[in-house]
């Protein structure tokens, strides 16, 4: 899976080393494990497997913030190390069945036994498309990934982490060539991003090695960052000299010629493109999306029914939206309160500082509040960070980087401030909710911080719980209270407004056939987002194919077993132990979810009222 190597949640999970399994049974008299020791067992099982799928992902290292003596290397891409991770995927599940016996198990190695199963099924669907993964386009590539990779993930502690930084500069180039060799293996196949791409990587490609060393002119970002990390040891000035220079040469001698490569390669492919946007034009591209769909929703939701539902829902938000205009007294159709808020300077910012400022209002506004509302918070710290100029440009609106375990690295909120028009004040709340708290900060470092699940539920990741948790928790801070300038209000209306239309031109470009610009002028038609916004989506879109439809179908899924379970319960019902039972388990498919939740409703209605 090696685009899915190049994504952070994937370096978490998806690499592995020899798949020899530890401890299996010699003989079928020791097949079941005495009761006594399951739990240890199964956990000492799935350590292995975390063991195991470490040893041969350096870079999931560092993201959990590991260093030893493979910090200074990159992963290897290739189909021998795609075989390896499959292998023990599937020796490392034969063997939890061979030695366990699921019935026996208490109930938390129960849902542990049941979500490794889960997992194994969703990699093994999507080990049968691995060639048709685009391993360069803006989202995804290696263009991108290895200067923000060095400059956000890669700590520089002291003298062999500075040593391990420049190792990895040296050796960025294999790892650039088996991307290249592979890239152009799958454009032979048929498999490329559509035309309009090339350009986003081939731009970020260039801005990487420009300026300083690689030419005249101010600091590159991986200059700047590497002179500012070794600049910080306390070390000799000769050391921090050597340590600089040895990173200027490697930079020089050895990425850019292999940026280079890149480049050329990119160019050579753009030539011959394909102008359609949709993964249908693939090799079993139908097949391929279904199977994208299942993995992202962890639903059997069709396409058709996907797209209905986001139809459904687009009108009710509508619905919603025309009462807010009420409100404020705007008089006319809803496309032009969309036009009104696209064009009116009042609803911008002019700087980033002031943008950032209001960000820290918000979420600090909103972090006295969580008590009421959590039982469970977490630990590590949260930052908010702009997006790096080298790759502003092509980036998503926003994202969130987990905290490493050790707290080295605190949790980080990232948003792209390259366009402010792009930016609506009456958006900040939402997002900042979504990215920060209550939403993917609260829910990924609590996740990080359950000590006592296995690894790969405490780092891995299931898009629908985790998408639809961040999309929650836009709508739980109305119930919180907040969002009380109703303009703020319409803006957490046309974040769901998004994730719901989402539905609709997922599955219209890759199911339906519709073009980039049919998707756009839907789009724009049909929420209140400006231009740039609605055009980075829709491109999104067409090289992540499926994972947008998540947020709304999790999120719909919350509310609803929230609701249930408030109705179910009464007066006996408490937010902040629904959730826990959310959070608590860590990231799971939405099926078990439901049935968590179910549980919980019962021993609630089973157990003596609270006084």
């Amino acid at each position: 899976m090696r685009l899915l190597l190049l994504s952070t949640t994937a370096l978490l999970s998806a690499c592995a080393t020899a798949p020899t399994p530890v401890g299996v049974a010699s003989s079928p008299s020791e097949a079941i494990a005495p009761e006594a020791n399951k739990s240890a067992q199964l956990a000492q099982l799935f350590e292995d497997y975390d063991t195991a799928q470490l040893a041969m992902s350096p870079v999931s290292k560092a993201y959990r913030g590991i260093v030893d003596e493979s910090y200074g290397q990159w992963n290897e891409l290739s189909d021998a190390a795609d075989a390896k991770s499959r292998a023990l995927d599937i020796a490392t599940v034969s063997q939890m069945r061979d030695q366990f016996d699921r019935a026996s198990l208490n109930t938390e190695d129960r849902l542990s036994y049941d979500l490794f199963e889960a997992k194994v099924a969703r990699s093994t669907a999507a080990y049968e498309f691995r060639e048709n993964y685009f391993l360069f386009d803006q989202m995804n590539g290696l263009q991108s990934f290895v200067p923000s990779f060095l400059i956000n993930i890669h700590r520089v502690s002291d003298l062999a982490t500075a040593e391990a930084y420049i190792s990895r500069l040296q050796s960025a180039d294999t790892l650039i060539d088996q991307a290249i060799s592979e890239s152009a293996e799958r454009a032979a196949a048929g498999v490329t991003p559509p035309r309009w791409v090339y350009a986003y990587v081939i731009s970020d490609a260039k801005n990487v090695i420009k300026g300083t060393p690689f030419e005249a002119g101010d600091d590159s970002p991986i200059f700047a960052d590497l002179k500012e990390k070794v600049g910080a040891l306390e070390i000799s000035d000769t050391e921090k000299n050597r340590l600089i220079a040895a990173g200027a040469a490697a930079m020089v001698d050895d990425m850019a010629p292999a940026y280079r490569r890149m480049i050329a390669e990119m160019e050579r492919q753009q030539a011959n493109a394909p102008t359609d946007d949709g993964i249908w034009r693939l090799p079993r591209g139908a097949e391929y999306y279904a199977e994208r769909l299942a993995n992202y929703t962890t639903t059997d939701l069709s396409a058709d029914q996907i797209h209905s539902l986001g139809l459904r829902e687009v009108e009710r938000i509508h619905g919603e939206m025309r009462a807010i205009m009420q409100t404020v007294g705007f008089e006319g159709t809803l496309q032009e309160f969309f036009a009104h808020l696209r064009g009116g300077d009042q609803y911008f910012y002019t700087t980033r500082e002031a943008y950032l400022a209001d960000v820290a209002k918000v979420l600090g506004a909103m972090e006295a509040e969580l008590p009421r509302y959590f039982n469970t918070l977490p630990k590590a710290e949260l930052r908010v960070k702009p997006v790096e100029e080298f790759r502003e440009k092509s980036a998503g609106k926003a994202f969130y980087q987990s905290p490493t375990p050790d707290g080295s690295r605190p949790g980080t909120y990232y948003v792209n401030l390259y366009n402010l028009r792009d930016m609506s004040k009456n958006e900040l709340e939402a997002l900042a909710y979504h990215e920060g708290v209550p939403g993917h900060h609260l829910q990924r470092a609590v996740q990080t911080e359950l000590g006592d699940v296995p690894p790969f539920r405490r780092f891995g990741g299931v898009t629908a719980y985790t998408e639809g948790w961040g999309l929650y928790s836009e709508e739980l801070g109305k119930d919180m209270g907040f969002y009380t300038d109703p303009y703020s209000d319409f803006g957490r209306l046309g974040m769901e407004l998004w994730r719901a239309a989402r539905l609709v031109v997922d599955t219209g470009i890759h199911h339906k056939r519709w073009s980039r610009e049919q998707a756009i002028e839907w789009l724009q038609t049909n929420t209140p987002n400006p231009e740039g916004d609605v055009r980075k989506a829709i491109e999104r879109y067409i090289v992540y194919p499926g994972q947008a439809t998540a947020y709304m179908i999790g999120k719909l899924k919350i509310m609803e077993l929230r609701e249930r379970s408030r109705e179910a319960l009464g007066e006996r019902f408490d937010i902040r132990e629904f959730h826990d039972v959310v959070l608590l388990s860590g990231p799971v498919p939405l099926d078990v979810l439901e049935r968590r939740v179910d549980a919980w409703i019962a021993t609630s209605l089973a157990s003596p009222a609270k006084e």
